[in-house]
């Protein structure tokens, strides 16, 4: 029996009433969506990635507690906590990497870049690594070519049929190094997440 759109909404929203988290997490490979349910009658746990069911529990008698799942191409182990409050009520913190997202995600602003470029209908995710000097574009490692300009270097690559360059230009100390990212000569702004 096949059902209709608006059964298939009514029913979904249905299923998610006991939404009571919303995280997003950027890491290389994107910007992942993590949603948490919890029934505070009936324990009930259910965790969603991207919109994908990874986790359900039903029916739990212990109502705090952590739960812990990977994360992303790179596989970032994010641990979920469920604290008690006063008066029945609850707490929810989203850890990765040993981190709170608050803090995890502080510290990938500081040791990456990322630029959403949208082209012909289709968007991409192009993440620059500082430290390693790597460059990722929608989770998926490419080769770059370095060379030196006025006042920097460059690293070129290409995806699709785009070509694309990531300039490091030096200003002040108190700015340091500036990347920015050109696709088909045309400078794209930082996304910021």
């Amino acid at each position: 029996m096949a059902l209709s759109g608006s059964l298939l909404s009514k029913s979904s929203s249905q299923e998610r009433s006991d939404l009571v988290a919303f995280w997003s997490v950027p890491l290389l490979d994107g910007i992942h969506t993590v949603e948490f349910e919890h029934g505070g009658t009936t324990g009930k746990r259910v965790i969603r990635v991207d919109g994908k069911e990874i986790l359900r529990r039903d029916w739990m008698f212990k109502l705090v507690g952590d739960e812990k799942f990977t994360l992303g191409k790179q596989g970032a182990k994010c641990e979920l906590h469920v604290d008690p409050l006063p008066h029945f009520a609850f707490a929810y913190s989203l850890y990765v990497d040993g981190k709170p997202l608050e803090k995890f995600t502080e510290k990938q602003s500081q040791t990456t870049r990322s630029w959403a470029v949208v082209t012909e209908g289709k968007r991409y995710r192009v993440v620059f690594e500082k430290q390693t000097l790597n460059v990722w574009v929608n989770g998926q490692y490419v080769e770059t070519e370095s060379v030196f300009i006025d006042g920097g270097s460059e690293m070129t690559f290409e995806f699709e049929d785009l070509k694309a360059a990531i300039r490091a230009t030096s200003t002040d100390r108190k700015q340091g190094v500036i990347h920015q990212l050109y696709v088909n000569g045309k400078l794209i702004e930082e996304d910021i997440y």
